[in-house]
């Protein structure tokens, strides 16, 4: 059967007038042209942006932990106790991947209750 099909793929080769070509695709044929050269302008990548941050809270005054306990609770969604283990065992990461706007606020809101918090 597969002679059939490759005496019948050599017959259309033929009559149509197609070369053959190697197994496996393609030939090669010519090589590329070489790039052209990159500007300076464009040789140096633009920085993007960062849109997207890490919250740690990294310290907060004594007399102000119930009420970042508290604030941690209602932004983490944690229970009391895992919110008062959460902020003992501060420096620690609180979110990941926080929208600047966002995080800004979050930063804003703990630090007037006395907490510390970084952006990374």
């Amino acid at each position: 059967m597969i002679h059939c099909v490759m005496v019948q793929d050599f017959c259309l080769k033929s009559r149509l007038n197609i070369p053959d070509m190697p197994m496996g695709g393609f030939a090669a044929g010519p090589a590329a042209p070489a790039a052209a050269p990159v500007e300076e302008e464009d040789a140096a990548p633009k920085q993007q942006e960062k849109t997207l941050f890490n919250l740690k809270l990294e310290s907060f005054e004594a007399g102000a932990k119930p009420k970042i306990i508290k604030e941690i609770k209602s932004m983490l969604g944690l229970s009391l106790v895992d919110s008062k283990k959460f902020v003992e065992s501060a420096p620690k990461m609180m979110k990941e991947a926080v929208p600047k706007d966002e995080a800004e606020k979050i930063i804003a809101t703990l630090k007037a209750l006395g907490g510390k918090v970084s952006m990374e």
